[in-house]
C-alpha cells in the first residue's frame, strides 16, 4: 500500500462520498488511488469551487466535506475556500499535493508554503514527512473538523510521501489528542443560573446564530422556545432555524435586520445568545446593547465568550446537549405581555414593509427585488435549499426568505462573492431528492460562472437566478450614501449575454423584465428536475432598505 492508497483507503473509512478538486502532477497519486474505489470525484473549474462545495456539501450533510487540490497555484487558489468555511464555521478536510519533501525550501516548480499561508484560516493543518502517519493524521484531521468548533483542517502532503510504502495499514478506531478535548456537556450549575434569571425576566429574548445547525438542534431549539414561550430572533447565519410563520419568531437582528427583532433585542431585560459570536454584523455596538440586561452566551467556543460582549452567565458546550439539558427543566408562566408587544412591533412592520412595496410597485414596472425573492421562496418545494450569494441579492434574500422546512445558506463571516453556484453543487450532491436554488447577482456569477460546466458534466440540476443591474450593487449604494454619488470600479456592463450563455452551457434559460411576470416565470422556472438560469432585470439605483 502507498501512501495515497493509505490516504484513500482512510476516506472510505470515514464514507466519504464525494472529493471535488482539481488535479495537477503533486496530486496525481492520490487521484490514481481513488479509481479504485467508490469515492466520486468532481472536477470544479477553479480551486476555490472545489473547497465552496464541500463547504455546501458539509451543511446539508452534516459531515465533513472534501476537497483535494495540487501544490503551488492549486494550492494558493483553495485559500479563499479555505477561509470561508473558517468565518462560519464549516467542517471541511482540505488534502493538497505538494512538491518532493526532499526539495522544500528549494523555490522549485509549484512550491508554495500553504501551512504557513492559512495558518489563521485553518483550524489545524499537518504537513506528512512519513507515509506511516497519514492514518493518524487522516483520523486526526475528519475528528478536528467536526467537533467541537467545526472548521477547516489542511492536510499537506507531498508527492514522494504520497508514493512510498507503507509497511502496514492501521485505522486508528479512537483519536488520542491530549491537548484537544472540547466541551460539550453544558454545566449544569451555570444552566441553573440560566433558568433562575429566566424566572426572574419579565422581557428575555433568545437569538440564535449558525451555531444552531452546526450542532444539528434546530428542532430542539424549537420545542425550548415553545415549551417556555420564548421569542426568537437570529443573526443572518441562524436564518431557518425558526420557521418565518411561527408566532415566536421575530426575524433576523443587526445592521441588515428586521427592525421589530432589533427593538426585541434593545428592550429586552435578558438576552440569551446561542451559536452566535456577537460581531459586528448582528450586534454592532455589544457594549451597548448587553447593558442593563442578564447576558447568557452559549457557545461551544469558549474563546467567543466574552470576546465581544462579557457575559453574565457564560455556557460552554454543544448547543445540542445544552437544549437537552433546557428541555428537561420545567416550563415557565410564559411572557404574554412581552409577546404582545413584540408581536405588535412585528404587525407594524409588516404593514410598512408592505405599504413601501406597493408604493415601488406604482412607481416603477422593473421587477422589485423584495417581490421577486419572497415569492420565490414561498414557490420552492417546503424543504428547498436557498443558497444566496454576497452583495445586495444576499441582504434582499434575509429580509424577503421566507423559511418553512428548508434551509438557507449563505457566506456569512467572510462574505465571499462567487460562494452561491459551487456551494449549490456540494448541496444538491449532499440531498440529491431536495431542489436547490442559487440566487446570485450579476458580479458575483462572474467570480463562478465557469461552474456551469460543472454543473453540465455531472449533470447536477440547479436553478440559478441571476439579479442583473450591470453593477456591484452594494458597493454602488455604498457610494451613493456616503460618497456622494462618486461611482468608482463599479459598472459591470451589460456582457455577457446570459441567454447566449445558458445556451453554450446547454442550460434552460428564462427571463424576467417586469413585475407582472414574476409569478408565470418563477412557476416555470422551478418546474423540473434540470439545471435552469432565470436572469431578473433590476434597477441599478434599487438600494437594499
Amino acid at each position: 500500500m502507498t501512501g495515497a492508497d493509505a490516504m484513500v483507503k482512510c476516506l472510505e473509512l470515514e464514507r466519504v462520498e464525494y472529493v471535488f478538486g482539481y488535479p495537477g502532477v503533486a496530486i496525481c497519486p492520490f487521484y490514481d488511488s481513488i479509481l479504485k474505489t467508490g469515492i466520486r470525484t468532481v472536477l470544479v473549474r477553479t480551486e476555490q469551487s472545489a473547497a465552496h462545495a464541500a463547504n455546501g456539501y458539509a451543511r446539508i450533510s452534516g459531515r465533513a466535506g472534501v476537497a483535494a487540490v495540487t501544490s503551488g497555484p492549486g494550492a494558493t487558489n483553495v485559500i479563499t475556500g479555505i477561509a470561508t468555511a473558517f468565518a462560519d464555521s464549516i467542517p471541511i478536510v482540505v488534502i493538497t499535493g505538494q512538491v518532493d519533501s526532499q526539495l522544500l525550501g528549494s523555490d522549485v516548480f509549484q512550491e508554495a508554503d500553504i501551512s504557513g499561508a492559512c495558518e489563521s484560516f485553518v483550524k489545524y493543518s499537518y504537513i506528512v514527512r512519513n507515509a506511516e502517519e497519514i492514518p493518524r493524521i487522516m483520523r486526526e484531521a475528519f475528528y478536528l473538523a467536526n467537533s467541537g468548533r467545526k472548521g477547516p483542517v489542511l492536510i499537506d502532503v507531498p508527492v514522494d510521501v504520497q508514493k512510498a510504502e507503507l509497511k502496514s495499514f492501521s485505522y486508528p478506531r479512537e483519536h488520542r489528542m491530549r491537548t484537544y478535548r472540547p466541551t460539550v456537556e453544558g454545566n449544569m450549575v451555570q444552566i441553573k443560573k440560566v433558568f433562575h434569571r429566566l424566572r426572574e425576566a419579565k422581557r428575555p429574548i433568545l437569538c440564535v446564530g449558525g451555531g444552531i445547525f452546526l450542532a444539528g438542534a434546530a428542532q430542539k431549539l424549537r420545542a425550548f422556545a415553545k415549551k417556555q414561550g420564548l421569542p426568537v430572533v437570529s443573526t443572518m447565519m441562524g436564518i431557518g432555524a425558526m420557521e418565518s410563520s411561527d408566532p415566536l419568531f421575530f426575524g433576523m437582528v443587526g445592521n441588515n435586520g428586521k427592525s421589530c427583532g432589533n427593538r426585541a433585542m434593545n428592550e429586552a431585560d435578558m438576552i440569551i445568545m446561542a451559536g452566535a459570536r456577537a460581531a459586528d454584523r448582528s450586534i454592532s455596538q455589544p457594549g451597548l446593547i448587553t447593558e442593563n440586561k442578564t447576558f447568557v452566551h452559549i457557545d461551544v467556543d469558549p474563546a467567543e465568550i466574552g470576546k465581544n460582549a462579557g457575559p453574565e452567565i457564560p455556557l460552554v458546550g454543544d448547543l445540542s446537549s445544552v437544549f437537552d439539558k433546557f428541555l428537561e427543566q420545567e416550563g415557565g408562566e410564559g411572557y404574554g405581555d412581552w409577546l404582545s408587544l413584540l408581536s405588535d412591533y412585528r404587525r407594524e412592520e409588516e404593514e410598512r414593509e408592505e405599504e413601501r412595496l406597493q408604493k415601488r410597485l406604482r412607481l416603477s414596472d422593473l421587477p422589485s427585488p423584495e417581490l421577486l425573492l419572497r415569492e420565490l421562496s414561498l414557490k420552492m418545494q417546503e424543504d428547498g435549499i436557498y443558497i444566496a450569494d454576497v452583495g445586495q441579492n444576499q441582504l434582499w434574500s434575509c429580509g424577503s426568505y421566507k423559511m418553512r422546512g428548508g434551509r438557507f445558506l449563505t457566506s456569512g463571516g467572510m462574505g465571499t462573492m462567487g460562494y452561491s453556484i459551487p456551494a449549490s453543487i456540494g448541496a444538491k450532491l449532499a440531498a440529491p431528492k431536495r431542489q436547490v436554488v442559487s440566487v446570485i447577482g450579476d458580479g458575483g456569477f462572474q467570480m463562478c460562472m465557469m461552474e456551469l460546466a460543472t454543473l453540465r458534466q455531472y449533470g447536477i440540476a440547479v436553478k440559478i437566478l441571476v439579479l442583473k443591474n450591470q453593477t456591484l450593487g452594494l458597493v454602488r449604494q455604498y457610494q451613493h450614501f456616503f460618497l456622494g454619488d462618486r461611482f468608482s470600479m463599479t459598472e459591470l456592463g451589460s456582457d455577457p449575454e446570459l441567454s447566449k450563455l445558458s445556451e453554450a452551457y446547454h442550460l434552460r434559460y428564462l427571463s424576467i423584465r417586469k413585475n407582472e411576470e414574476i409569478s408565470e416565470k418563477l412557476s416555470d422556472f422551478l418546474r423540473g428536475e434540470d439545471s435552469a438560469l432565470l436572469e431578473c432585470v433590476i434597477d441599478p439605483d434599487e438600494v437594499v432598505r
